[in-house]
């Protein structure tokens, strides 16, 4: 028999060791090899989907370096450093520690995850995109940075309370394909309920802080700044049931449409995450969203503020619209598309919670600068010389002319809102 010379079993024998190498690394118990690149760019792209950058990093800060507050009504909470650094970090985590992190909401020590980090959401994440998520996230620049301890109050800082909370409001598990739906229906579902968590804004928060699964995207205020998100599922608020696909893909992947634009929290989800997808996933994402929405009614309200008051508010809505709105959204609130957004039935302005409208008044607002965007026009803020009457007045009027079915706004919710941003 035919033996093989000493150097080409050296070969054989280096070869079978960096394949070992190679299925440690994929298997999370090193750096992945210089070959998985691609596995890496997928994880940079999934990454964006889930929104990292915006909770784990500071204004200012060193990317995925943490430190962010969070302020919540029970304290405030600080993001983790993520970086691969192997003191402050997770260099030291193995793509199983990972995975396990984001689909039990349990560090590798054991220890809780507060629900601030939407592990609720990102459980339902498969396995093969955790791993190019984790093997993007030791692909950046490690940070030396201790993670900060987080400021809540009695008896909140007891973690040991999260149990009770994930008895109520988590459960386990990967997403599972409803093999009813097509496959760009499921595509969209996996990125919306998963890696996007827009329940998290979209959905009611109770005194636990916590949201019901059976009320998932009905809307809600989101704790402490002051916006409400409104419902997906009603096309009284911003369900999307009677948009066309083309609108909604423009409205997540641009910031506008010529159906709205985005402002407040969702400009920073557009200007963050959602600029940045495919336009497949765009559209699968817009396929599930109208889904939610498909024969909702648009029934409004009915309104709290007398008949009287609402029609003095009127009259004095339309001399404050004509002379600081309508050049912009023209006399019949039409306005512009998609630089000024139309009000005449506009869904934002008609919802059930004037919250946002009236942030609008007060404060201004700009879309996020996109790539199919980049140079939004913005609204400026017109707190500094509108009384709370004169806001209380053009919000009631925006949401009451044109046939829109919104309802009437009194000064004090005006007032009371003002005062809560001036804090």
């Amino acid at each position: 028999m035919r033996r093989s010379p000493p150097f080409t079993v050296f070969k054989r024998a280096c070869y079978l060791v960096l394949t070992l190498i190679v299925c440690s690394a994929e298997r999370g118990l090193a750096q992945p090899a210089a070959s998985n690149a691609a596995i890496i760019e997928q994880g940079e792209y999934l990454a964006r989907a889930g929104d990292c950058i915006a909770c784990h990093t500071a204004p200012g800060g060193k990317l995925f370096a943490g430190g962010r507050p969070m302020p919540t009504p029970f304290g405030t909470l600080y993001s983790s450093n993520i970086t691969p650094s192997p003191d402050t970090g997770i260099g030291k985590w193995s793509a199983d520690a990972f995975y396990a992190t984001m689909h039990t909401g349990r560090l590798p020590d054991g220890g809780l995850l507060y629900p601030a980090m939407p592990f609720g959401a990102y459980t339902k994440v498969t396995r093969a995109d955790s791993d190019a998520i984790f093997f993007y996230l030791r692909s950046v620049a490690p940070v030396e940075a201790a993670n900060k301890p987080h400021d809540l109050r009695f008896p909140y800082n007891n973690r040991s309370l999260i149990l009770g909370w994930r008895t109520l409001f988590f459960t386990e598990g990967e997403y599972k394909p409803d093999a009813m739906k097509s496959t760009e229906w499921n595509r969209g579902a996996y990125l919306v309920q998963g890696l996007g968590h827009c329940a998290m804004c979209h959905s009611a928060i109770n005194a636990l802080g916590g949201s019901s699964e059976s009320k998932a995207f009905q809307g809600g205020l989101i704790p402490m700044q002051h916006w409400y998100a409104p419902s997906l599922t009603s096309n009284k608020e911003a369900g999307l049931g009677d948009w066309s696909l083309a609108d909604i893909s423009d409205y997540l992947r641009s910031g506008v449409s010529h159906r709205g634009a985005v402002y407040g929290p969702m400009a920073e989800v557009v200007y963050n995450s959602l600029q940045y997808m495919t336009d497949g996933d765009t559209l699968a994402m817009s396929v599930y969203l109208k889904s939610l929405a498909e024969g909702s009614p648009p029934d409004p309200p009915a309104s709290t503020v007398p008949g009287a008051e609402s029609s003095l508010l009127m009259s004095l809505g339309k001399t404050v619209y004509d002379a600081q709105c309508a050049s912009c959204h023209g006399a019949q609130g039409r306005g512009m598309t998609p630089q000024y957004p139309p009000l005449a039935g506009n869904q934002s302005i008609q919802m059930e919670s004037a919250v946002n409208p009236i942030r609008m008044v007060l404060n201004g607002g700009y879309p996020p600068g996109t790539a199919a965007n980049p140079m939004p026009h913005g609204m400026p803020p017109f707190a500094q010389f509108l009384s709370d009457d004169q806001v209380a007045a053009v919000v009631t009027y925006i949401r009451l002319a044109w046939g829109n079915r919104g309802t009437a706004v009194s000064a004090g919710q005006a007032n009371e809102l003002r005062s809560a941003l001036l804090n």
